[in-house]
């Protein structure tokens, strides 16, 4: 917990001065300004002077990170109304989960350019602005948007999704309207916390980027996610990079997905968070010499999607720490407390609902607890620090 403040030295510092203001007579050499002045100045000493008495003190934070929002078409049918498109109620029964975190971060595979351009399916996306809606109304702070749908549907899409996103104040990564935009440091400060976020993808199923538009999809290039780590990491105090990687429905993570965690993981960022396989992948802590452990999300699997076989429903919510200290006047940071809360994507038979797993049987998994456990061994598989829990803290 935070250490006592010493407020109580600067209310009493600043009533002071106005007293002596207001109370004692200037001299014949001292304007009322100069009075005020020199009482502002007294204050600004005093607030200087508490800031070095907070010698020691922690504050934490949660993060929150969800796996693929894929909308088939399906699933945007099955939210039709005569008024556009509600998909409020699939996220109803996890919303308490997502918002009780301090930040939530969403995997938007498909492009939300809206149906100004014509809505469609596989293998081309493109979602209904609505899912923007849901997700806001959900608690989501921030959504990834660099993955091999990107460039479906062009440049348009990219700058149709983005100018909704900021209309309902949901920040982007990964996917930039102009040089300027991907320019800009994407940063959420929480509870005196800053925490960077990063995207990038392995391709955009064969779909060149148009010349000299480079901003509109960060690519995996070594060479440049280290280049922006450097830039990043020095701005704030921890940093999420979200990598579109791996091999589509395989369990576990190839060669390439461990080398490239290896790699950023030594060089700045703090959380890996995976995606591309659609199936839920287990989780790892990295080991960086002289320094925190850092935390591996090889792959959350699909949040939302109309895709078929029971490990393609199968996604999670992983939820981690991020602790600050200062100590002695000086500053250190822990990522702790790994905790996965499965989830299941019900049928068009339930509406396309996002629910626990644990609660699946009343969906239709008639062996929800059976799977649970199953599920909860697997995320294991390389690391026994982690707790997979039924449900995890809610908004009451």
């Amino acid at each position: 917990m935070k250490k006592l403040f010493p407020y109580a030295l600067i209310v009493f510092l600043f009533t002071l001065s106005i007293l002596l203001f207001l109370l004692i007579p200037n001299d014949a050499n001292r304007s009322a300004e100069e009075s005020l002045t020199a009482s502002t100045h007294q204050l600004a000493d005093a607030l200087q002077l508490a800031a070095r008495q907070k010698i020691n003190y922690s504050q934490s934070i949660t993060v929150n990170a969800i796996g693929d929002i894929l909308v088939h078409n399906p699933v945007y049918e099955s939210a039709k109304t005569t008024e556009g498109y509600d998909f409020k109620p699939m996220f109803e029964p996890i919303k308490k989960y997502l918002e009780a975190a301090d930040i939530t971060i969403a995997n938007q595979e498909s492009i939300i350019g809206g149906e100004e351009i014509g809505l469609s399916s596989y293998p081309s996306f493109n979602s209904p602005y609505e899912v923007a809606d849901a997700l806001k109304d959900a608690g989501v702070d921030i959504v990834s948007m660099a993955n091999n749908h990107t460039l479906d549907r062009g440049e348009q899409a990219i700058l149709n999704a983005t100018n909704y996103l900021n209309q309902v104040g949901i920040a982007y990564v990964g996917a930039y309207r102009n040089e300027k935009d991907r320019n800009q440091p994407r940063m959420i400060t929480k509870n005196g916390i800053s925490v960077g976020f990063l995207s990038y993808t392995y391709g955009t199923n064969g779909i060149p980027i148009p010349d000299g538009k480079d901003h509109l999809v960060n690519y995996i290039e070594q060479e440049q996610i280290l280049h922006d780590l450097d830039e990043l990491q020095n701005q704030v105090d921890f940093v999420f990079v979200s990598m579109h990687f791996g091999s589509e429905y395989e369990p576990l993570p190839n060669d390439e997905q461990i080398y490239l965690t290896d790699l950023l993981t030594n060089n700045g960022a703090d959380v890996i968070i995976g995606h591309h396989p659609h199936v839920l992948q287990p989780v790892d802590w990295i080991s960086v010499n002289g320094e925190h452990e850092r935390f591996a999300n090889y792959s959350l699997g699909n949040f939302l999607s109309n895709q078929k076989g029971l490990d393609r429903n199968i996604g999670a919510i992983s939820q981690i720490t991020l602790t600050k200290e200062r100590k002695n006047g000086g500053f250190t940071h822990s990522v702790s407390n790994a905790s996965m809360m499965p989830t299941y994507n019900t049928s068009a038979e339930y509406g396309f609902k996002i629910v626990p797993l644990i609660d699946a049987a009343q969906y239709g998994l008639t062996d929800a607890n059976r799977v649970f456990q199953n599920t909860a061994q697997h995320l294991k598989t390389f690391t026994d620090e982690i707790e997979v829990i039924p449900y995890l803290d809610a908004v009451q």
